[in-house]
């Protein structure tokens, strides 16, 4: 009789508990629901994914996360947990096995025992095994690789980046392993650019669902990468990433830091205007987040002097295009807002939005929420109240945590005003949209 295979059965696996707790990667609860749903207790859990006994119960009782991708990808092997669900790549278990077994010549090499043979499949990988035995890169497939990576920003400006998630890991896993098969010279180089141009793409995916500790790893990964191009503007760029991550995990002095050291590293390099304008807007929100005004308006003065020199956007590096006029506009005005000069902030982000582009949804949710805040600031309820209503609309077609927690966040600036008729209208149409 067949040994049952370890692991959540497909009728838990489809419950909708189950499936939050994967797209949230909520271990603790997804160990809870492997006690209770599939009768593996913790120390069959620890076996199953490498863990201590002692580790699984503090991820369970909530008082330890996981963030490492080699961990999470034990568990979803270990619990057969399908990647997709946890943003993974397939795993090598999901794909198909071969039922049948060709008729060979007798092999002078030693036989190899049934048991090792049964598993040979499982420690292989066998997405590496596939790649290996594809053709080699070319020029072509670089192209077709680069305009799926413009395609997921333009998703990302549409929709958010929450759920492009488990396509840039897995294009990003599929780049890598082309990297280990190609060798040395311009292809490699090459390659290795979309690789890292992935990697910080997937940090931005994870910080746009407000999954820090993944983000962080995604982004680390990403400058490793540059370090290895020697690109000190995408390195650069990718350590600004980083420090504005830090700005919303409440760690302003190591915002700074990184800020500075990304336009230290840029002075390295031949660095375009455009991206020294961008990386000192950066520093300007970092230093408005500790709410230091004349750090701020310095690095403000620094990045509207850059961007009035910069050249032709056409003549910059594809990533820093974005930061167009609009966006340096809307920009100013959000770390003024930060520094509570609303009147100021206001007239910025609402000429910016009137500037921005309609398919830029995201953008237009974020920077709405942004307007409404500089406006409640100045005692302006019911504008401030129609902005994030108008914000709340734009996150119909949105797949943007942070979006939604700046929401959440403006609510409860909200509370001296609970029992006006315009709060309690827009306190029911956000759990309505938000639920």
């Amino acid at each position: 009789m067949p040994e049952k295979q370890p692991g959540f059965p497909a009728t838990a696996l489809a419950d909708p508990q189950m499936q939050k707790a994967c797209r949230e990667r909520d271990f603790g609860l997804i160990f809870r629901l492997a006690k209770v749903r599939a009768g593996i207790y913790p120390s069959r859990i620890a076996s199953l994914c490498g863990m201590t006994p002692s580790r699984v119960g503090e991820i369970m009782s909530g008082q330890r996360r996981l963030a490492h991708i080699d961990v999470i990808e034990r568990v979803a092997d270990g619990l057969r947990i399908p990647g997709a669900m946890l943003g993974l790549a397939h795993r090598p278990w999901e794909l198909p096995h071969s039922t049948t077994t060709p008729v060979r010549e007798a092999d002078p090499t030693p036989p190899v025992s049934a048991p090792a043979a049964r598993r040979a499949p499982d420690r292989a990988n066998l997405d590496d095994l596939l790649t290996a035995v594809e053709g080699p890169v070319t020029r072509s497939s670089l192209v077709a690789m680069q305009s799926s990576i413009e395609d997921y920003w333009r998703r990302d400006d549409q929709h958010g980046g929450a759920s492009l998630r488990p396509a840039v890991v897995g294009h990003l896993r599929y780049v890598t392993s082309r990297l280990n098969h190609t060798p040395a010279g311009p292809l490699a180089d090459d390659l290795r650019a979309l690789a890292a141009e992935l990697a910080r793409m997937a940090g931005w995916a994870y910080f746009d669902a407000r999954q820090y500790s993944t983000a962080r790893i995604y982004f680390r990964q990403a400058l490793d990468l540059a370090r290895e191009t020697g690109d000190a503007s995408f390195t650069a760029n990718v350590l600004s990433c980083l420090s504005l991550q830090a700005t919303y995990e409440s760690r302003e002095n190591e915002a700074v830091a990184l800020a500075s050291a990304a336009q230290d590293v840029a002075r390295r390099g031949t660095t375009s205007r455009l991206v020294v304008s961008m990386l000192a807007m950066r520093e300007a929100f970092a230093h408005a987040a500790l709410r230091d005004a004349a750090a701020c308006h310095g690095a403000l003065r620094r990045a509207n002097d850059a961007f009035a020199a910069a050249e032709p956007p056409a003549e910059a590096p594809a990533w820093v295009r974005y930061f167009d006029e609009t966006k340096l506009i809307i920009d100013t005005g959000i770390a003024l807002g930060q520094l509570g000069e609303a009147s100021r902030a206001e007239s910025l982000i609402t000429e910016g939005l009137r500037r921005e582009r309609i398919d830029q949804q995201r953008g237009r949710a974020f920077h709405t929420v942004w307007l409404a805040d500089v406006q409640l600031q100045q005692g302006k309820l019911d504008s401030a109240v129609a902005s994030a209503t108008a914000a709340l609309d734009l996150t119909a077609t949105l797949d943007s945590p942070r979006v939604a927690g700046h929401l959440r966040e403006f609510h409860t600036r909200l509370a001296p005003f609970a029992r006006e008729p315009t709060v309690l209208g827009f306190e029911e149409r956000m759990r309505s949209a938000l639920a």
